[in-house]
């Protein structure tokens, strides 16, 4: 079958658009997988009490330190007193590092980066009270009452292991549950190993002889 060149001219134009097209869907395609990647985003990490933060100041070694993020959500560094952290970004907090320092120093770059993690409050669990290790740690994924006492070192020698406290906030109300550590850790007592939340207080009485 012999073809004359307007018909081969045709049949070229078709197969040249068919492929246009399809680059284009695969175009959009593309497009909007990477706009539903940037809708759906990643949480960015706030700062809390107890995190440890390096504080990097471009060319100006001599005020660059590493700090602890004061029970109270503040830090201070050369130049910069009580500023909050608690609550922020370390990206915000850079910005309002250099905005103060820019009161002294030319153009202050200032880089932020967080050496341990804890969080803010309400990604935390404290411990008061009569553990060897008392402080705050850091929310995981299905941590429990074991993992918590191994992380503080368990119980201290005076300590009412069995009359503590873990105290919750539901909504607006405050739960009080009994915890009891005692026959958890020396019993192996599993009915005991509760699930922890992210922003309970466990509380350790003193046993009273």
């Amino acid at each position: 079958m012999k073809f004359n060149l307007k018909q081969i001219l045709s049949v070229i134009l078709v197969i040249g658009l068919s492929f246009s097209v399809a680059g284009c869907g695969s175009s959009r395609s593309v497009k909007s997988s990477a706009a539903a990647a940037t809708s759906a985003g990643v949480e960015e990490y706030l700062i809390g009490p107890g995190d440890r933060l390096q504080v990097f100041v471009w060319r100006n070694p001599e005020i660059s330190v590493t700090v602890p993020v004061r029970p109270e959500g503040k830090i201070s560094t050369p130049l910069v007193e009580d500023m909050v952290a608690a609550g922020k970004t370390p990206t915000r907090l850079a910005r309002d590092i250099e905005k103060v320092l820019s009161k002294y120093i030319k153009s202050p770059v200032v880089t932020v980066i967080v050496m341990d993690f804890v969080g803010t409050f309400s990604e935390q669990i404290r411990v008061l009270g009569q553990a060897t290790n008392p402080r705050a740690l850091s929310y995981r994924d299905n941590m429990t009452l074991l993992d918590v006492m191994i992380e503080v070192g368990g119980l201290t020698e005076f300590a009412a292991g069995n009359k503590a406290k873990i105290i919750r906030r539901v909504g607006n109300k405050e739960l009080k549950i009994d915890a009891k550590i005692k026959n958890l850790m020396q019993k192996g007592d599993i009915t005991a190993n509760l699930k922890m939340m992210p922003g309970d207080i466990l509380i350790i009485p003193e046993s009273w002889f």
